[in-house]
């Protein structure tokens, strides 16, 4: 299993925001690139982005500064999401050397358009699902749709994406703990990877996510328990690759 840490981009600054809300953030620091360098030095497999800016734009605002770190790390994969709306996007980001790209809010509005981009960009394209008591949200988590999480998992496996990202928005950023149950039933539920996503908080998360990882879970981000010191990436990326995943 996967231990990914995450580098949420705000005017060019590594925030932390709590659950998604753009005026309740925390920076951690004012250089994006040699934070990523920080986690590759401990270790990481894979770097998780999030264009926070581009999220709530509808179009990439921080590309500039996700191309430096794909430049600096060339070795190391590297996901991206936020703001990715339409197929140019998509390219450009492909181009740049990123191997993921995360769709999100356009997912659930449209989803023929991760049918075709799955199609187009086979092994490249990843589905970020956020939901609350099992109802996905969309537009930054402002809205919750009434679409069921593991129905529109079932239905972006079909269209042939890489994995889910699955995240409770109501652990993000809040420090609560991961949830494993519903991360779990998620990954029963389809036959693609599921990465988890929100609270984690320690490395009892980790331990709890890793007796799941056999369902299906090949990975679990983590934000702000890597900065604020409550999880030691090194420690816990460790023990996140001796568990298997089917």
């Amino acid at each position: 299993m996967l231990l990914i840490p995450a580098i949420d981009l705000k005017e060019g600054k590594c925030v932390r925001l709590r659950q998604g809300r753009m005026d309740d953030d925390t920076v951690f620091s004012d250089d994006p690139v040699a934070v990523a360098g920080k986690w590759v030095a401990a270790g990481a497999k894979r770097i998780h982005l999030v264009d926070l800016d581009g999220a709530f734009a509808g179009k990439p605002v921080n590309a500039n500064i996700i191309k430096a770190i794909v430049a600096a790390f060339p070795d190391v994969p590297v996901q991206i999401g936020g703001g990715i709306r339409d197929e140019e996007t998509i390219q450009a980001y492909l181009d740049a050397g990123v191997e993921y790209v995360i769709i999100g809010t356009k997912a659930v509005n449209e989803p023929h358009f991760v049918s075709n981009m799955a199609l187009e960009y086979p092994r490249h394209i990843i589905v970020g699902l956020d939901a609350k008591e099992g109802k996905v949200a969309i537009d930054g988590w402002s809205k919750l749709s009434k679409h069921d999480v593991i129905d529109l998992a079932k239905h972006f496996e079909a269209d042939g994406v890489e994995a889910i990202i699955y995240t409770d928005i109501s652990r993000d950023g809040m420090m609560q703990g991961v949830n494993v149950e519903a991360t779990a039933r998620l990954a029963r539920a389809i036959k693609i990877p599921v990465i988890a996503s929100g609270g984690i908080t320690s490395i009892d998360d980790i331990k709890a996510l890793g007796a799941v990882a056999h369902e299906g879970i090949m990975g679990a981000i983590t934000g702000r328990a890597i900065y604020e010191g409550t999880l030691d990436f090194a420690e816990a990326e460790k023990l996140a690759e001796s568990f298997c995943v089917s």
